[in-house]
């Protein structure tokens, strides 16, 4: 067997912190959504219950209901880490308070909307940046995010939908969880969620029906991320043969290579190269216009005898 990618001094902290035990880092299983409405908030919230039902010490770290009430009052019993109130432009925002839930240190915390950005003011500028600072501290978390919202498929989502997504977590954020669970839904069962009202009020759903929520748009959306689903399975069969040493035939390296210009385009190139080398595992170029240019070469002039 060809040799396998030694990991670094990093890598390997990371895994021993990863561990149970003093000091360890807190792990972080993320509920991963097809689109809005499909139960992520409600599915962490149930897997909380279940926690403290066992005994474990949670807490909600951050929740946003949205209004719908199943979800209010599945939450209602549970113990919430108050938010931290910030001025902006003349209103009182409310963002997760990570000082105080690091403070409180519980076992396991819930963080929804993985994607966030908060407002000026707060301890760092995204939401996943406030769970990193958890997971440092030791405190598990239970996060939720839409497939929409990973940054290497905004150019995609956007020719879809006609929609440009500016919350978006990076994608090594998921990659790096400990476990990633998809919340999966037919798109004409989630229409049928949102023309009845559980998803948005009825001013709003119509107007989403005919636009983010058309079913084409769910089914390009439910794809993404059963891919997504696909290489996060992938890469744990991976690992798990890699430190149970495993004998397999690798495949031979692959290689992508992108060309780009000074044009708005070349991120989505970019971004699309990216793409493609994660699935195979494959090493990623990008050169430049002024590396990849022809240069002027010499007239070809025949050698005629005489």
């Amino acid at each position: 067997m060809p040799d396998v990618r030694r990991p670094s001094a990093e890598e390997m902290l990371d895994k021993v912190r990863r561990q149970a035990g003093a000091g360890a880092r807190g792990r972080h299983r993320v509920y991963l959504g097809i689109a809005p409405g499909v139960g992520k908030t409600y599915t962490a919230l149930e897997e909380l219950h279940r926690r403290k039902e066992r005994g474990t010490d949670v807490v909600i770290g951050f929740l946003e209901t949205h209004a719908r009430p199943r979800t209010a009052e599945m939450a209602a019993s549970l113990e919430v880490v108050a938010r931290k109130k910030i001025p902006y432009k003349g209103v009182i925002v409310e963002e997760m308070d990570t000082d105080a839930v690091i403070q409180r240190h519980p076992a396991v915390a819930l963080v929804d909307e993985l994607a966030h950005t908060n407002a000026p003011g707060s301890k760092h500028e995204k939401r996943w940046q406030d769970v990193e600072d958890l997971l440092e501290a030791g405190i598990t978390v239970i996060s939720t995010v839409n497939i929409q919202h990973l940054e290497s498929l905004a150019d995609i989502v956007a020719d879809i939908t006609g929609v440009q997504v500016r919350e978006r977590v990076p994608d090594r954020v998921v990659d790096q969880a400990d476990e990633v669970e998809l919340i999966d839904m037919a798109p004409h069962a989630l229409r049928q969620r949102m023309r009845h009202g559980n998803i948005y009020p009825p001013e709003r759903a119509e107007r989403a029906l005919n636009q983010f929520f058309r079913e084409g748009n769910l089914i390009a959306l439910r794809e993404m991320a059963l891919r997504k689903m696909a290489q996060v399975c992938e890469q744990e069969l991976e690992e798990y043969m890699h430190d149970h040493n495993v004998q397999t035939n690798w495949a031979a390296a692959e290689r992508v290579m992108v060309c780009v210009d000074d044009q708005s385009q070349a991120q989505n190139l970019i971004r699309r190269g990216w793409r493609m080398a994660d699935r195979y595992h494959a090493a990623v170029l990008a050169v430049a216009e002024s590396d990849w240019a022809p240069r002027a070469r010499p007239r070809y002039r025949p050698n005629v005898a005489g």
